[in-house]
């Protein structure tokens, strides 16, 4: 069994905005593999879609709890399931990468994203596979760059949205043969 996280905020204000790029990225691999449709599971404090490629079982995972708190949708579904971090896929933005482009890690720091460095605080370890979603950073107005959160918490414009939608074809493969 694969668990497949797509890191976001949950709640209608947040559905198109670059924090939610993973939830984004989830709904795209749910559709593409035909996957039964999200639904809410209390217990795992997340929406989960479950389906099968191959002879493997996957999980997509939305955390319903906010980013900085994502870690507890893994902690459960891990202890549940009894996996462990090298079972999971992470899904989520990166400032640091350009957008329409996308960067894979096997072990690798935070490197300042709150809803990755709560996973590695609640799981104990950095050692699960991450597809990290290009967003760029904030552009520069009038001599002073926006703050990123601020940034990551506004809707992709329609440009964004189409480069983001671009690096999706590219996921099928990344999430049945990681690293």
């Amino acid at each position: 069994m694969r668990l497949i996280m797509g890191l976001g905020n949950p709640g209608k204000q947040y559905e198109s905005t670059r924090h939610n790029a993973g939830f984004l990225a989830l709904d795209f691999l749910r559709e593409h593999f035909d996957f039964e449709n999200f639904h809410r599971e209390t217990r795992f404090h997340a929406e989960l879609s479950i389906g099968t490629i191959g002879q493997e079982k996957y999980l997509l995972i939305k955390p319903a709890t906010f980013m900085n708190r994502s870690g507890s949708a893994v902690r459960a579904l891990l202890d549940f399931y009894k996996l462990s971090a090298r079972d999971i896929i992470v899904l989520h933005d990166d400032l640091d990468i350009a957008p329409g482009t996308h960067k894979t890690t096997s072990s690798s720091r935070a490197a300042g994203h709150n809803g990755v460095q709560d996973i590695i605080d609640t799981i104990g370890t950095q050692d699960f596979f991450r597809i990290r979603l290009g967003i760029g950073r904030p552009a520069e107005t009038e001599g002073a760059c926006r703050p990123a959160h601020d940034y990551v918490l506004d809707p992709f414009s329609p440009d964004e949205l189409a480069l983001l939608q671009k690096i999706f074809p590219t996921l099928p493969k990344l999430i049945t043969e990681p690293l």
